[in-house]
C-alpha cells in the first residue's frame, strides 16, 4: 500500500505493567514501520521507579495526554493514529478509545482479558464502546485469556476485530517479536 493511500499516520505504543517503552516488541514494531512516526510511551509510575501501576483511570488520562502531544508533535490528528501496546498498556489504550479518544485502530498484544487464574474478573466492560478496527495478538496458551475466552467476548466490540493466536506461546510471547511484527504489518496493510 502506498503512503498516500494509508489510512493511518503513526503508531502510539504502550508497554505492559512490568515493562517499559524499550520492550523488544515495541522496538521491533517501530523498526518495521520506519519512517512512519512511532511513539513508545512510558507510564509515569515507571518513570518514578515504582513497580505497581497507578489506578487505571490515571493511566487512561496519561494516554490521552500523550496521544495529544504526539498529534501536535507530528502534525497529525489523533483519529489518524493506531494506538495499542502490550498487556496492560494495550488495555489502557482500548479504554481511552472506548471513552472517546479518536483513533484509526487498536493493536492489542497479549490483551489481559482477566487476571491470571481469575477468569471471573473480566476486563471487557468497555468493549461495546470500541468502534475502531482492532487487532488482538495473543499466545494460544495465554493464562490471561485463552482463544476460547476471547471468542466469547470479542463479539461485544462494535468495530471489526482480527485475532492472531501464536501457537505454544504464553502471556509473555517470548521470542515471538517477528511473528507479532508480521501480523501487525499484514493487518495495517489491510486498513
Amino acid at each position: 500500500m502506498s503512503d498516500k493511500n494509508r489510512s493511518y499516520s503513526g503508531l502510539f505504543l504502550t508497554p505492559g505493567a512490568g515493562s517499559n517503552r524499550n520492550h523488544s516488541t515495541l522496538c521491533h514494531l517501530e523498526k518495521l514501520l520506519h519512517p512512519l512516526p512511532v511513539e513508545r510511551f512510558d507510564f509515569q509510575y515507571r518513570k518514578q521507579g515504582k513497580h505497581f501501576p497507578a489506578p487505571v483511570s490515571n493511566l487512561v488520562s496519561e494516554v490521552k495526554d500523550a496521544v495529544e502531544k504526539m498529534s501536535k508533535k507530528h502534525g497529525v490528528e489523533s483519529q489518524d493514529l493506531i494506538l495499542g501496546g502490550r498487556s496492560m498498556g494495550g488495555r489502557v489504550c482500548s479504554m481511552a478509545v472506548a471513552e472517546g479518544l479518536p483513533a484509526a485502530g487498536l493493536i492489542l498484544i497479549c490483551y489481559p482479558l482477566h487476571p491470571a487464574k481469575k477468569p471471573e474478573t473480566l476486563r471487557v466492560d468497555h468493549f461495546p464502546s470500541i468502534q475502531v478496527p482492532c487487532l488482538f495478538i495473543s499466545g494460544d496458551k495465554d493464562e490471561f485469556g485463552t482463544p476460547e475466552e476471547f471468542s466469547q467476548h470479542l463479539p461485544k466490540i462494535s468495530g471489526p476485530v482480527t485475532t492472531v493466536y501464536i501457537e505454544g506461546k504464553r502471556h509473555d510471547l517470548k521470542g515471538a517479536d517477528e511473528r507479532i511484527g508480521q501480523a501487525a504489518i499484514e493487518w495495517l496493510n489491510q486498513l
